[in-house]
């Protein structure tokens, strides 16, 4: 026992047993995580097919039959993507990595420009990284990739074992009614079981209005830039594209960081002329973006604040790679909830005692 100014701290064997089941129990967490993240994440899967089984029951449409045709659509949807975009981007990245240096050798031998060096710039990255090795690593990758479209996403979701648990897991809870809700009544203890489902289910719209405006604005922005260099005639336009709809994610900043690359291709490529070409081309999109896209599409489906997601998806994929990314922003957006509420209950009690 220890006495400090009148104040008894008592140390009881009580304590130190509940400290060390406290302890085991986040061991125990730590040792089952995995499987963890593949429940959470088919929660996640399923409350995005919800609102297709709310619209199927309104238009007197069998569950089952829209559930099967969502994941077949996905289905079909992901393993075009895979064949017809991923690996020819995956392939496209590996073809201008290994070409860096020749970018830097074109703009060393250009000297159009004295005071600014890009070839120098070049020259110091070619230094410090061996381009032609990070080129075979994508290309082992891309071959890694290019056994099939099953063998892939088992790779991404950590393995066969999960991701079929995550197909079968999501499924069955998004073909029953009500699955989530009677899901987190089992493992909700029964007098949170009320609020967690509305907790939820508030988290659940705000997530959907969040990937819609993203998705929407995502899709949008790389189909123009696409077109765009396609027609001007840049190389990579492919992988410059998609790395302008990745950017598109980061506030402010993103349009600024997707032109980089571009400008810097079409110079080593055609000069000066065609970087000025790509420089107008990406402003172009950002004005039409910032003046039509955007009000039009992001601002009335207001979900997670960007920044938000953006840290989200950072922590995540830090913690849980891809099955992290997967379930950060919907994780992000029920915190949110339940920090409002803990906001909204304490400004409640304020006025209470104001009151009283």
């Amino acid at each position: 026992m220890k006495e400090e100014k009148g104040h008894s701290i008592s140390i009881t064997t009580s304590s130190w047993v509940k400290g060390a089941l406290v302890i085991a129990a986040a061991y125990a967490l730590y040792l089952v995580h995995g499987f963890l993240l593949v429940i959470i994440a088919s929660v996640v899967i399923a409350s995005a097919i919800e609102p297709v089984a709310i619209w199927a029951r309104n238009k007197n449409i069998s569950r089952l039959f829209a559930v099967l045709t969502v994941y077949v659509s996905v289905t079909v949807i992901m393993v075009g993507l895979f064949y017809f975009l991923f690996l020819p981007l995956l392939g496209e990245t590996a073809d201008f990595v290994r070409t860096l240096p020749t970018y830097s050798e074109s703009l060393s031998s250009s000297g159009s420009i004295s005071t600014f060096s890009p070839s120098d710039v070049a020259r110091d990255a070619t230094s410090l990284f061996s381009f032609n090795e990070l080129a075979g690593h994508l290309n082992s990758l891309l071959d890694s990739f290019s056994l099939g479209f099953f063998s892939s996403f088992s790779f991404v979701f950590g393995g066969a074992l999960s991701f079929i648990l995550i197909i079968v897991l999501s499924f069955y809870l998004a073909v029953q009614q009500d699955g989530i809700a009677k899901f987190l009544g089992v493992i909700v203890p029964y007098q949170h079981e009320k609020y967690a489902i509305d907790l939820w289910k508030r988290s659940q719209k705000k997530i959907g209005l969040w990937m819609q405006g993203q998705l929407l604005l995502v899709v949008i922005v790389m189909v123009l830039t696409y077109l765009g260099l396609l027609l001007i005639g840049v190389p990579h336009a492919l992988l410059l594209a998609v790395l302008a709809g990745v950017f598109e994610l980061i506030p402010l900043f993103g349009p600024i960081l997707a032109a980089i690359p571009a400008i810097f291709i079409a110079f080593a490529f055609e000069g000066t002329s065609m970087a000025l070409i790509v420089a107008g081309l990406f402003l172009v999109i950002q004005q039409f973006e910032n003046h039509l896209i955007y009000p039009l599409v992001v601002k009335k489906v207001v979900g997670v604040p960007p920044m938000v997601s953006i840290l989200a998806l950072v922590v995540g994929g830090q913690l849980a790679g891809f099955l992290g990314i997967l379930i950060s922003v919907p994780l992000a957006a029920v915190l949110m909830e339940f920090f409002s509420d803990l906001e909204r209950e304490k400004i409640a009690r304020g006025a209470e005692r104001v009151g009283s």
